[in-house]
């Protein structure tokens, strides 16, 4: 492991560091993914997956943390958008389907 960027002598450690990332990122978003299948279950309707004020809350949160950090607000919200879509998208599903007892 590099300790930055600019410590990468050539594209293979690039390469190795984005790889290293991507690799965490995943272990991230099971985690992630875990809180958002639980959240299914301790919802009672399909209309309850889409929660407006909470969703803008959690990509103010980002954006706000993007920005402190020098990550493009932008790129942070369309990654985040599109997690929670994916989110409510599958919350729906469950909850428009689902025994849960």
């Amino acid at each position: 492991m590099t300790t930055s960027p600019q410590d990468c002598p050539d594209m293979d450690a690039v390469r190795k560091e984005i790889d290293r990332i991507d690799d965490a990122l995943v272990g991230l978003l099971v985690e992630r993914w875990g809180y958002v299948d639980r959240a299914w279950q301790l919802k009672s309707s399909p209309a309850e997956a889409t929660v407006p004020w909470r969703i803008q809350q959690v990509i103010d949160r980002v954006r706000d943390k993007a920005e402190a950090q020098g990550l493009p607000q932008a790129l942070a919200e369309a990654l985040w958008r599109q997690i929670i879509g994916w989110g409510i998208q599958y919350e729906e599903e469950k909850l428009g389907g689902a025994d849960k007892s």
